[in-house]
C-alpha cells in the first residue's frame, strides 16, 4: 500500500511539476531573447541617433567603434555613399540594406541570431544601421536559468515523495500491524491481539480480528471441554466393565473379555489424553525430533528389559527439527510403541529409526513379530482409534502415515517434513 502510494505521488508531482516547469522554461526563454533583442534595437537607435548628429563629423567613426566595443553585439552603420563603420561585416548590396534604404526599420533572425536595422536620413542620403545579437547572446543565462528550475523541480519531487512515504506508511503500518496478528493466531497464538489504531476501516478491521480470536478461544476451550468431559464418563462404564470380567468363571472368555476392556481402556485413555491437550498445542509447533525419539525410546527401554524385548535404536546425529509439537510426537512415538506391546507376545524385539531423507523426517518403529502382526485396522477387536490418531496427528503436520507387512514382523512409518534451516549439523 504504502509503496503504490509513493508511486501514485511521484506520478501526480511529476505531472504538476513539469506543468509548471516546462512553461515557466520556455518563458525564462523568451524573456532572454526578448532582452537581448530589446538590448540590439536600443543600441541601434541610439547609434541611429549619432548617425543623425555627425553624419559629416569625422568624429562619427570613432562614435561608432566606441559603442561597438562597449556593446556585446555588433554594429554596422552602412553610409548612403557606400562607405561602411563599426565591427560588422554586412555588405552594402545586403537585402536587408536595400530594403531599409526604401524606409523601412525591422528586426529579423538570421540563423540563430536576430538582425535589427534601423534607416537614417541625412542630407547625402539613407544611411542603414544595422546591429546582429548571436545565438549565443539570445540565450544568455537561459541554461543557468533553466538548471535551477530543474534542480527546483528535483527538490519538490523528492519532498513529495518523502512526505507521501511517510504518508504512506502511517496508512500501511497498522495494516501490516493487523496482517501480524493474522499470523500469529494462524501460528497458535490465541493471545495475540491487534493494536486498534489507523484509519477507520483499519481499526474497524482490528477490532474485527480480536473479537475472531476471541470467539476462536472460546470455540476451541468449549469443544475441549465437551469432549473432555465426554471421554471422562466414559471411564466409569469400563471400570465397572474391568469388575465384571473379573467375575466370569470361564478362564478363556475371561482372558478375551480383558484383552477387550484392555484395549477400550487404552482407546478412552487416548481420547481423554488427546481431549486435554491444551489448545495452543493443536496449532502449530515444532520440535527436535531425534531428542523427542531418544525422551520416548528411554521410557520404553524398562518395560522392554522387563518382557525380554531386544529393543534397537538407529537414530541421526544432528538435530531434526519437524512441525509438531513435542506432545504431539510424543503421543505419536508412544501410540506406535505401544502397538508392538499390545500386539506382539513378550521376547519379540523392535527397532526405532529416526533419519533424515530427501528432505523429510522418517520415524520408524518395526517389530519383529511375524507376518501376521500386520495392524492397520486393528485386530482381535480393537478399534485402531490409536493409529487414526497417529494418522491425523501426521496430517495434520503434511506429513504421512504408512503401517506395512515387513519381512518378519510390521513396519509403522511416519514421514514428516523437515521445518527449512532448522537442521544443525
Amino acid at each position: 500500500m504504502g509503496r503504490r502510494i509513493s508511486i501514485l505521488v511521484a506520478a501526480t508531482t511529476s505531472a504538476v511539476v513539469l506543468a509548471f516547469l516546462i512553461p515557466l522554461a520556455l518563458l525564462v526563454q523568451s524573456l532572454a531573447e526578448d532582452r537581448a533583442t530589446a538590448g540590439a534595437d536600443a543600441e541601434a537607435r541610439d547609434v541611429a541617433i549619432l548617425v543623425s548628429s555627425l553624419h559629416e563629423d569625422p568624429a562619427l567613426a570613432d562614435a561608432v567603434a566606441a559603442v561597438d566595443v562597449r556593446s556585446t553585439s555588433r554594429t554596422t552603420v552602412v553610409l548612403a555613399e557606400g562607405a561602411r563603420l563599426g565591427s560588422g561585416d554586412v555588405a552594402v548590396d545586403d537585402p536587408d540594406v536595400i530594403r531599409a534604404r526604401a524606409g523601412a526599420a525591422f528586426t529579423r533572425s538570421v540563423g540563430d541570431g536576430r538582425r535589427t536595422v534601423v534607416p537614417v536620413l541625412t542630407s547625402n542620403g539613407t544611411d542603414v544601421v544595422v546591429t546582429e545579437v548571436t545565438g549565443a547572446q539570445l540565450h544568455r543565462g537561459v541554461s543557468q536559468a533553466w538548471t535551477v528550475l530543474g534542480v527546483l523541480g528535483a527538490l519538490m519531487l523528492v519532498a513529495a515523495l518523502g512526505i507521501a512515504d511517510r504518508f504512506g506508511r502511517r496508512i500501511s503500518a497498522p495494516v501490516v500491524g493487523v496482517a501480524g496478528v493474522a499470523d500469529q493466531l494462524r501460528e497458535g497464538d490465541l493471545t495475540a491481539r491487534a493494536v486498534v489504531e489507523g484509519s477507520p476501516e483499519t481499526k474497524a478491521l482490528a477490532v474485527s480480528l480480536n473479537r475472531l480470536g476471541e470467539r476462536i478461544n472460546e470455540l476451541l476451550t468449549t469443544e475441549r471441554a465437551a469432549v473432555g468431559d465426554l471421554s471422562h464418563r466414559l471411564r466409569t462404564p469400563v471400570t465397572a466393565l474391568r469388575i465384571d470380567v473379573d467375575g466370569v468363571a470361564d478362564p478363556a472368555l475371561a482372558e478375551r473379555l480383558r484383552q477387550h476392556v484392555g484395549n477400550l481402556q487404552r482407546t478412552v485413555d487416548a481420547v481423554v489424553r488427546d481431549a486435554r491437550r491444551p489448545v495452543e498445542h493443536t496449532m502449530a509447533a515444532s520440535c527436535d525430533a531425534v531428542e523427542v525419539v531418544r525422551e520416548r525410546v528411554a521410557f520404553w527401554s524398562a518395560l522392554a528389559e522387563d518382557q525380554g524385548r531386544d529393543l534397537g535404536t538407529r537414530l541421526d546425529h544432528g538435530r531434526l527439527v519437524v512441525g509438531l509439537d513435542p506432545r504431539d510426537l510424543s503421543d505419536v512415538v508412544d501410540i506406535l510403541v505401544d502397538n508392538v506391546f499390545a500386539h506382539t507376545a513378550e521376547g519379540i524385539g523392535f527397532a526405532v529409526t529416526v533419519e533424515e531423507r530427501d528432505g523429510d523426517v522418517v520415524l520408524g518403529v518395526v517389530d519383529r513379530g511375524g507376518p501376521g502382526t500386520t495392524r492397520s485396522g486393528g485386530r482381535h477387536g480393537t478399534s485402531g482409534l490409536g493409529l487414526q490418531i497417529v494418522r491425523r496427528t501426521v496430517a495434520a503436520a503434511s506429513g504421512t502415515f504408512d503401517l506395512v507387512a515387513a519381512p518378519g514382523g510390521t513396519r509403522a512409518m511416519v514421514r514428516l517434513p523437515l521445518v527449512p534451516d532448522a537442521r544443525e549439523r
